[in-house]
């Protein structure tokens, strides 16, 4: 396995209205989704029972839904990016 580098592309963008948000994301699901990826920390959190586990699986649920959606429109994203041809900052000397 390779040791983990630094120079991964960032997966957030600013949209149009100035919000750091995740590819593909609005805010309130940028959001959304950054809330959801955190683990509950919250003390005895582990001790409510079958209702936070259906709870926890329907938050699961949407994790995937919005981690998908952001995944295809990242995907797209890239493919674009390198689909573009490099521009040299330079003019050409023809």
């Amino acid at each position: 396995m390779s040791e983990p580098k630094n120079d991964a592309p960032r997966r957030y963008i600013v949209d149009g209205a100035g919000h750091r948000v995740l590819v593909g994301l609005t805010i309130s699901e940028t959001i959304e989704f950054e809330a959801l990826d955190k683990p509950d920390t919250r003390p005895g959190a582990e001790l409510l029972g079958e209702a936070a586990r259906v709870r926890q699986a329907r938050h699961g649920e949407r994790w995937v839904e919005l981690y998908v959606k952001h995944e295809r429109a990242w995907s797209d994203w890239m493919a674009q990016t390198r689909a573009r041809p490099a521009q040299s900052p330079l003019p050409s000397l023809n």
